[in-house]
């Protein structure tokens, strides 16, 4: 299937890591994983677990503000606690916690209400589930140690060497494909985000029949590139890529320095820096993936609602250069990102600081025919110096006034008399 389209004009999806981890505000499932908190320590935060104050048309609306058009929530972590009602395995949080409810139904109605795309969290790894470390990866002996005392002592991810079980793995990947068939049938999501992918082959995970059985259900569905030879886009995380992947891509990032909550981490990035980050992205053709980390009543910290409906405010004022964009300038064509609208006449120069006497574009062969400052529409002078033969000369934009800059970023309007034409060589000889 084609990448379907609404995932390459969203730019902004939202994130959710939210699980029994957030009680006591450990590590999702690596804490145990790694030995930093004892299994039984980590899994009596069931008891902990309430999503009392959960209001799922509250994140919606939030997220809309915040100018996202998808969110992605942890379905199934790596820990095995589902946060639905499901029919395999009785660790979920409607039987084991006190919330006692479903918890996804609520949300994927409620990003529907608000024009959002739904999408949902799996792991293929579960660390809990009694069959699951029942065969090795093949190439597991070259790893890293990535457990106190080796890999081998890890009880939790593979089998001993000698030790495989076909007929449990037979049973896991029966139980992964049902719950994985409950969430496509019940809750339909637009994207299916999954993890844990690396513990096995793709020949080991079945992933060409756990595709056909997503995509049988809803064919439209979006996979990302944790289903290896399935997956329609690439998924980097923490840091801007320094060259795009080669199609479809979303880069995850926290807004602090965790994924799920966790008391201690105050570390949180900017708004400034978000917005960094957003343009960056967008800018080389991406989405960004913002992550939240609820506590475990359900309420996300404030200190990241302040930052989502801040950049969303930068979004809402600069959104004709965000929305129905494509990549723009490739790097060292201007000193900053910049996006290109779709009939590809209009380029929208991101500039982070205060420009001190004008802004450069190099390479274009373009005229310019005007050049507005978006949010106060405010238009700049621009002329062009130098150039010679099939170089072209460097375009100069006046610097906008102090009464235009953005308290974020800056975006300039350059509208083309055709579509973009850059010059890419290497200049005379």
């Amino acid at each position: 299937m084609p990448m379907q389209p609404w995932f390459t004009d969203a730019k902004l999806g939202i994130f959710i890591h939210w699980g029994i981890y957030a009680v006591e505000g450990v590590p999702e499932s690596w804490s145990f994983y790694w030995g930093e908190v004892p299994h039984e320590r980590y899994m009596r935060q069931l008891d902990g677990f309430t999503a009392s104050q959960y209001d799922p048309r509250a994140w919606a609306e939030l997220f809309a503000r915040a100018g996202a058009k998808y969110a992605v929530l942890t379905a199934r972590h790596h820990d095995g606690v589902a946060l639905w009602d499901t029919a395999h395995g009785d660790l979920n949080v409607v039987r084991s916690t006190p919330a006692g409810r479903d918890l996804i139904a609520g949300y994927a109605d409620a990003l529907r209400e608000q024009d959002l795309k739904v999408g949902l969290y799996y792991s293929h790894s579960d660390w809990n589930h009694p069959d699951y470390a029942s065969v090795r990866h093949p190439g597991i002996d070259e790893w890293p140690d990535t457990y106190p005392g080796g890999n081998d002592a890890n009880p939790y991810s593979h089998a001993e060497a000698g030790k495989e079980d076909p007929d449990a793995w037979a049973r896991f990947l029966a139980y992964r494909d049902a719950q994985v068939g409950e969430l496509v049938q019940r809750f339909r999501p637009d994207l299916l985000w999954f993890d844990g992918e690396w513990e096995r082959t793709a020949e080991q995970w079945r992933i060409g029949e756990l595709a056909t059985l997503i995509l049988a259900e809803n064919p439209k569905t979006v996979l990302n590139a944790r289903m290896l030879s399935h997956g329609d886009y690439s998924t980097p995380e923490q840091g801007v890529p320094l060259q795009a992947p080669d199609g479809p891509w979303e880069l995850c990032l926290t807004i602090n320095d965790s994924w799920g909550f966790q008391h201690q981490d105050h570390h949180h990035k900017s708004v400034r820096q978000l917005v960094r980050y957003f343009a960056e992205t967008i800018g080389m053709g991406g989405n960004l993936l913002l992550d939240v980390g609820p506590r475990e009543d359900g309420t996300i910290p404030a200190e990241q609602v302040e930052r989502l409906e801040a950049l969303g405010a930068w979004i809402g004022r600069h959104s004709e250069a965000v929305y129905g964009t494509v990549a723009g300038l490739p790097a060292g064509h201007h000193y900053g990102p910049s996006t290109l609208s779709a009939d590809r006449r209009t380029l929208y120069l991101v500039c982070f600081d205060a420009p001190r006497e004008a802004v450069s574009v190099r390479g274009l062969r373009n005229r310019v025919q005007r050049v507005t400052v978006l949010g106060t529409g405010t238009e700049l002078g621009h002329h062009v110096t130098g150039g010679l033969d099939a170089v072209p000369g460097v375009t100069w934009i006046d610097a906008p006034g102090e009464a235009d800059l953005d308290a974020y970023a800056t975006v300039l309007a350059v509208e083309l008399d055709g579509e973009l034409d850059l010059y890419r060589g290497t200049g005379r000889d």
